[in-house]
């Protein structure tokens, strides 16, 4: 008897998931349609862990790791773009598509476009000039600052770095110390090396035609 109930239970359970997983799925497409959403966010399956993304319209707006609150990271957003935010996978479909072609050696340029509005000023700058770091590729700091326009300004251009809200796709896992040394990053030093490591193999055996 208390077998059935568990088996029971947890068949109630399951089906009380799949209904509230359909119900989230009907409001998201009903509030997609009627316009009412301004951020979408999904969450991204890597090797590296879950990534939270977030876009709009214009395009990707957050790609996140979540060793933080994803609340916390939903909130800022809300305060500083549109409390209109809401999960809906289907939005972020293309971005979530070419990070898994870039996981797997398949993509060697992300195509997505970008919403730059949280970036601006000087910071915007910083990560325009790591966004066209290719592939394979490496900048140090002082070469990323030379880029953006201020020779000088390596420190500032760290915290440009360090407060990159879409890593990954703007590539600031490439900017490393004077001399090689790898430098600091957002996600970790482990992270950076997976990125790296990742982008040295496909450097050297991605020349076929199925690489982007």
């Amino acid at each position: 008897m208390a077998d059935d109930l568990k088996r029971a239970l947890a068949a109630t359970d399951e089906a009380a998931a799949a209904a509230a997983g359909r119900a989230a799925r009907l409001f998201a497409g009903r509030a997609e349609r009627e316009g009412l959403i301004d951020v979408a966010y999904a969450t991204v399956d890597s090797p590296l862990g879950p990534l939270l993304a977030l876009g709009t319209e214009r395009g990707l707006l957050m790609l996140s790791y979540t060793d933080e609150s994803v609340d916390a990271k939903l909130e800022r957003v809300a305060a500083r773009i549109s409390p209109r935010i809401l999960e809906a996978p289907g939005r972020l479909d293309a971005a979530r598509r070419e990070l898994d072609e870039y996981f797997s050696g398949e993509r060697r340029r992300f195509g997505i476009p970008i919403d730059w509005s949280l970036i601006s000023g000087y910071a915007r700058a910083v990560l325009e000039a790591t966004r066209a770091i290719p592939y394979g590729g490496a900048m140090s700091y002082g070469e990323v600052s030379a880029a953006a326009g201020n020779p000088r300004g390596a420190r500032a251009t760290g915290n440009a770095l360090g407060s990159n809200p879409i890593p990954i796709v703007i590539p600031c896992h490439r900017v490393l110390r004077s001399g090689g040394a790898i430098g600091g990053y957002t996600g970790g030093l482990d992270r950076k090396r997976f990125l790296l490591a990742l982008e040295a193999g496909g450097a050297g055996s991605a020349g076929g035609a199925g690489v982007r």
